[in-house]
């Protein structure tokens, strides 16, 4: 079948069917050369360099080997130098640009994050960060024109890229102790969920003096047959909570698969993560960094705005979406506003002394530093958060369109809903809200947002309340509105709604 190549964008990278019938498969080999010879295309005019070096790096999926193939088939084809990395972090194959020993003028990393085992994707970094949207665009619509370039003889580079990148985390952690050994003495677990995030444990916290006995799913398995490697998932949460609690550990670390996302469970199970991990992060940076300003996406509770509020800073919520959190951040550094932290309640954390990278082994490493030092005081990582107002309910609800035109059909809907909370008096607009509808229920104690998914058809919504039977009248409310509207499937929120 012939392939839409600019259907395969999925927010800043290139994602598609990769493992199965070859009527299934989207990421064909000639698909994946040709949008890499559009990538040497684009970045040797953007940079205004003929001859290029790039890194290429995957996660453990299935499809990695055959994608890693056709990637250097066509860089070796560009005449470019091929750093080949293997079994690495997305965060790691950024830093191939900026370590001294690469310097790589891009990356590509061959991964589709927590997505299910039969996809993958491409991910593009160059030395300023990782592509935006309408570069990944750019580069479609070169690969579409069947853009490509000769160049002279390729040279493939082969080693332990991946140390490079353990001994960064490594050193930083020995400097912001001021200790060689600062772990000694702690248990710390990682579950990796057969991602590349093993490393975690055996080349970063080992050395550091931590032991690690007990983590698990460390090994690399693209079918991810223990659970699938997301810190949003409930049984992902759930199995490492366990496994802290039934190996004593002092903390947990969860990792997608990728490893750009993390989250953290304390020592008694409690599942750190969403609105929590987002708080634990915003106290450490706003201690150094007093009066600075959080960015985080819309869906972030009314009780996290009263701690980062508390703590002195400014909380900026902005929209969902790790690309449009971090380049918000970005924005606002530009005009002057300290902004050292862009993080999204999915896991995915920036922060500005890291390039804005989202980096989750950055964020375990950023607690894992805190955890240290504030043992030395006789305090745990839970103190810095125990005073977070948590909601008595929280939802989400993701409603599906029944009609074709659904990116218009959900922007009417998403009007419409504006116009109808404007006329009730209980009802409160937020303020602050970038995207879909924010609004306070006063009789339910509580808000929802309703916006459209980044990736995907459906409408989202989410709601929270500060009392039980909260999310029931908010989901009243939202069903008494689209019961009248014919394209969308709104069983879910009836279900909720109780009517």
């Amino acid at each position: 079948m012939e392939i839409d190549l600019l259907k395969l964008k999925s927010g800043s990278d290139v994602r598609g069917v990769a493992s199965g019938t070859e009527e299934e498969i989207e990421l064909t080999d000639e698909v994946v050369r040709s949008i890499t010879n559009a990538f040497v295309v684009w970045l040797s005019e953007k940079i205004g360099k003929p001859d290029l070096k790039i890194a290429v790096g995957h996660d453990s999926r299935i499809s990695a080997d055959r994608i890693c193939g056709a990637v250097c088939d066509a860089l070796k084809t560009s005449g470019t130098d091929i750093l080949l990395c293997g079994l690495c972090s997305t965060p790691a194959m950024f830093m191939m640009t900026r370590f001294d020993d690469t310097k790589a003028d891009g990356s590509i990393m061959i991964t589709a994050s927590h997505m299910p085992s039969k996809m993958n994707g491409l991910k593009f970094f160059v030395r300023s960060g990782g592509l935006s949207g309408d570069e990944i665009k750019e580069i479609l619509a070169l690969a579409k024109a069947g853009k490509k370039r000769k160049g002279n003889v390729s040279r493939s580079y082969k080693r332990d890229y991946m140390q490079l990148y353990c001994e960064h985390l490594i050193e930083f952690v020995r400097r912001s102790a001021g200790s060689d050994w600062p772990l000694t003495g702690f248990k710390i677990v990682v579950d990796a969920g057969n991602g590349a995030g093993g490393f975690y444990a055996e080349r970063v916290l080992k050395p550091l003096g931590a032991s690690t006995a007990g983590s698990q799913f460390l090994e690399p398995d693209g079918r991810f047959p223990n659970h699938i490697p997301n810190p949003e998932d409930k049984d992902a949460m759930k199995s490492i909570s366990e496994c802290v609690k039934t190996s004593g550990a002092d903390l947990g670390i969860i990792f997608d698969t990728d490893v750009d996302r993390a989250a953290i469970v304390s020592s008694d199970g409690t599942e750190i993560n969403r609105n929590l991990l987002i708080a634990l992060a915003a106290d450490i940076v706003l201690s150094e960094y007093p009066g600075s300003a959080v960015v985080t996406d819309s869906v972030t509770s009314d009780g996290l705005n009263k701690f980062i509020t508390k703590r002195g800073g400014v909380h900026h919520r902005f929209k969902r979406g790790y690309r449009n959190v971090i380049d918000e951040a970005m924005r606002l550094n530009r005009e002057g506003r300290n902004a050292p932290l862009a993080i999204e309640t999915s896991g995915h954390a920036a922060f500005k002394e890291n390039f804005f990278l989202d980096d989750g082994a950055y964020l375990a490493t950023r607690i894992v530093i805190k955890m240290a030092q504030l043992k030395s005081r006789g305090l745990e990582l839970k103190s810095l958060i125990s005073d977070l107002e948590l909601p008595k309910e929280e939802r989400e609800v993701r409603v599906k369109f029944t009609v074709q035109n659904w990116a218009e059909y959900g922007k009417m809907l998403i009007d419409k809903l504006a116009e109808f909370c404007v006329d009730k008096e209980s009802v409160r607009l937020a303020p602050d809200n970038y995207e879909g509808i924010r609004a306070n229920l006063d009789y339910a104690s509580g808000w929802f947002l309703v916006r459209m998914s980044v990736h995907d058809p459906v409408m989202v919504i989410n709601m929270e309340s500060e009392r039980f039977g909260g999310t029931s009248l908010l989901a009243r409310f939202l069903h008494a509105f689209l019961s009248a509207f014919s394209g969308v499937d709104i069983s879910e929120l009836k279900m909720i709604a109780d009517v």
